[in-house]
């Protein structure tokens, strides 16, 4: 089938690159490395060591918290 140049074809919506959704938890500790991960590509390479780290050890601690029962309301 050939396309005929003066017969208008469908119209393609303007793409246009939506932000991405923000996860979040609603516990602040886990929202707030999410935060630092999220914020990583404004950062220089050689410090996405460093914010992974921190992150590892903020979410472990979290983890290792006994949950707090009002968060499960």
């Amino acid at each position: 089938m050939t396309e005929d140049p003066d017969f208008p074809g469908p119209e393609e919506p303007e793409t246009v690159p939506s932000e991405p959704e923000r996860v979040r938890t609603g516990v602040a500790d886990v929202d707030a490395v999410i935060t630092a991960v999220e914020e990583l590509e404004e950062r220089p390479l050689e410090e996405h060591v460093g914010v992974f780290e921190t992150a590892h050890e903020q979410l472990r601690r979290a983890l290792d918290r006994p949950a707090d029962p009002a968060d499960t309301a």
